[in-house]
């Protein structure tokens, strides 16, 4: 089906005027993940902070950007940020239970910030955040260490992919406009 221009800016234009509305509804505070020891993580618990959601492995290039989630989730705690991390095999570079992941993630770089059981990120088994971020913005992470930054409101700011640092200027303003979201 070929698009015509007008079509495109109607298009454009309904995306503009729904900037606060999302499928269905829905927003993070609509999901729960298995939490990395067993319990559950209930995204609703977290509503009205900011949230960078982040698909991690331990054995990956970019494994070494656990030190700067850490970093900037205490530095951004009292500004009302959440770093989430997203443990998944989806890459072939992640430990096969959810203890050795946690073990490695606390022993190598200090994790403190909430972590999930080893979940799907992609893909007709993608766990349901990630089906909502795909339904929303269509992206899903293409490698490890993807990020989505979520706002105080539950909505989507932005979705970054593993080359973007933790404390990238793309990535700080992201957060600085999560941040800045009134509930």
């Amino acid at each position: 089906m070929k698009l015509k221009r007008r079509d495109l800016v109607l298009g454009g234009l309904a995306m503009t005027a729904a900037g606060s509305a999302t499928a269905a509804g829905k927003t993070a505070w609509n999901f729960k993940f298995a939490d990395i020891d067993g319990g559950v993580l209930d995204l609703a618990s977290l509503q009205g902070r900011a949230l960078m959601v982040v698909n991690t492995a331990s054995f990956c290039g970019f494994t070494y950007q656990y030190e700067g989630l850490e970093k900037l989730h205490k530095k951004m705690a009292a500004q009302g940020l959440t770093v989430v991390g997203v443990p998944s095999n989806d890459f072939n570079q992640e430990s096969v239970d959810n203890k050795t992941v946690k073990q490695f993630c606390e022993a190598n770089f200090g994790v403190d910030f909430p972590m999930t059981g080893i979940a799907h990120v992609r893909g007709d088994d993608a766990d349901p955040f990630f089906k909502w971020v795909k339904a929303e913005r269509n992206w899903e992470p293409s490698w490890n260490f993807g990020k989505v930054v979520i706002g105080r409101n539950g909505l989507i700011v932005g979705c970054f992919g593993s080359s973007d640092e933790p404390t990238s200027f793309r990535i700080s303003s992201a957060i600085n406009s999560a941040l800045s979201v009134k509930v």
